[in-house]
Formats: structure tokens, C-alpha cells, sequence
């Protein structure tokens, strides 16, 4: 099955109002698991890597991997770059064939610095064919390079409006409880925030730290208007939880249990989003 764009797969997930997942990955293993999940549960995927998650799997690397499985999977797969902050890595993804960038702009230092720099990044995606997801508000947990992390704020509902119509990207990020990582403690998610952003804002919502959420969280949040729901953390714990119990286990071998166990994870996310059996 061809390669497709996340503005396809989440123009469907609008339409039949179900969640996609999207599934970072650093290494050939996460791939494999997440194209074996979504076949086995015959549901569309994105998947792809983030600015941070680089020292892992270079992108040099990685990214012809990336392409050439959603290329031969059996299912629709959408390629694209999470969480970048930097020119140089939006491009490198748009020219590799990416169908879709995320620009981060909540470390800028105003609102108006964000939905400049957005509209600026909106205008070189779209030329080159692909979409671009933004962000307003903020989803803590992620650092910066000095070490600094990003710290929650909820989206207002009226600036996401304002900052979807002034900017014209394609996919809009929102923070309404959610945080990057492990969470301390058990998430508030504000539903009623969500439904109202929904209402007011015109492109697919997207849910960022969905690790670690409840089943019930996943369901309201897909039923509130979010179309793209990221998870990484969850497929990490599944890989080391395989691992730890296998401590006899050769290297190669601890690599497929890894796989096996994300593969399983992932699945389970596929069929709570609502997406297994639309391919």
C-alpha cells in the first residue's frame, strides 16, 4: 500500500470520528512492532521521530527505514517529524518525503513569536506538498537543551482559534492535562476544555503524552475531537518490562521479545483509539 499523508489519514479519522495513533520510533525494532501492530489490527498508523529522540536513531538513518515500511505495509502508514524546534531538521524531514512536520513555537518567547514563525513554517510545508501540525498552550515534561522543561499550559480555546486561523496549519497540538513522560501522578484531563476548542477550531486536534493515560482517558479525549493521539513512553515500558523478564535472554533475542512486547502494545492502543478495522 502507498505511502500516505497524516492530512489523509486524519481527513478519514475526522470524517468517522476515531483517533490515529502515532508512535515514535529510534530504531528498526519500534518500526517493525508498530507496522506489525497496525496490520494485524488492519488500522492506518503514523509513525515517526521527534528533534529530541535523534541521538538515538539518526535521522540519516532512520528515516529510509521509516518510508520504505510504510511503503510496504499492508496498511495505510503516514511519516512524520514530532516535536522539532529547529530549521535545519523541518527541512531535512520535508525533503527525505515526510508528509508532515510538527514546528514547536510554545519556547518562543511570545504568542505573536509563535504564530509568526508557525505561518512562516506553514507556507514552505504546504509548498512542498506536505502538512504541518502546531502547537498552542503548552504539554509539559519535555526539555530543552540546557536541561530546562517545558512547563503545562492549558490551551485557551479562543487563542487556538485565533492562532489555527491566523497560521493556516493543518493540525493543531492542544494541552489540556496531558504531560510528556511518566506521569507523578494520576492526569486531570479537562474534557470540557477539549470540547470547546473542538468547536471552535476547524483542523484535527492533536493529543500529545498519551502515555499512561486510563482506557476512559483515551475514549473521552477521542470522543472530545482529538484525532491524533501520541504515545512513546507506553511502547518503551512494554519493551523494557519483556527485557527485565528475561534476564538470561542473548541480545538478539531481547531485541524480539522487545519487539514482540511493543508490537502487543501497541495493538491495544490501536483498538482504543477506535482505528482497528479502517484501513
Amino acid at each position: 500500500m502507498a505511502l500516505y499523508t497524516m492530512k489523509e489519514l486524519l481527513r478519514d479519522a475526522e470524517k468517522r470520528r476515531y483517533g490515529v495513533g502515532f508512535f515514535n520510533a529510534v530504531n528498526m525494532e519500534m518500526v517493525r512492532a508498530y507496522i506489525r501492530a497496525a496490520e494485524e489490527c488492519a488500522s492506518p498508523i503514523i509513525i515517526g521521530t521527534a528533534e529530541s529522540l535523534l541521538i538515538y536513531g539518526d535521522f540519516d538513518w532512520l528515516s529510509p527505514v521509516m518510508l520504505d515500511a510504510a511503503r510496504r505495509a499492508k496498511v495505510p502508514v503516514a511519516v512524520h517529524m514530532d516535536h522539532s524546534y529547529s530549521f535545519e531538521v523541518l527541512m531535512k524531514a520535508l525533503r527525505s518525503g515526510y508528509g508532515s512536520i510538527m514546528f514547536d513555537g510554545t519556547r518562543l518567547p511570545s504568542h505573536e513569536d509563535n504564530v509568526r514563525v508557525s505561518a512562516d513554517i506553514v507556507r514552505i510545508a504546504h509548498a512542498m506538498g506536505a502538512g504541518l501540525e502546531c502547537e498552542i498552550g503548552s504539554v509539559g515534561g519535555l526539555r530543552d537543551a540546557e536541561g530546562r522543561e517545558d512547563q503545562t499550559a492549558y490551551t485557551d480555546p479562543d487563542e487556538a482559534a485565533e492562532f489555527a486561523e491566523r497560521t493556516g496549519c493543518d493540525f493543531l497540538a492542544v494541552s489540556i492535562g496531558t504531560q510528556h513522560g511518566v506521569y507523578k501522578a494520576t492526569p486531570k484531563l479537562d474534557i470540557p476544555r477539549l470540547k470547546q476548542i473542538a468547536a471552535k477550531v476547524d483542523v484535527p486536534l492533536v493529543l500529545h503524552g498519551g502515555s499512561g493515560l486510563s482506557d476512559d482517558d483515551f475514549r473521552n479525549t477521542v470522543a472530545g475531537g482529538i484525532r491524533k493521539v501520541n504515545v512513546y513512553t507506553d511502547m518503551l515500558l512494554a519493551a523494557k518490562k519483556a527485557i527485565a523478564e528475561n534476564p538470561d535472554a542473548i541480545y538478539t533475542d531481547l531485541n524480539l521479545l522487545a519487539e514482540n512486547a511493543m508490537k502487543d502494545a501497541c495493538a491495544a492502543k490501536l483498538k482504543l483509539f477506535g482505528s482497528e478495522g479502517k484501513a
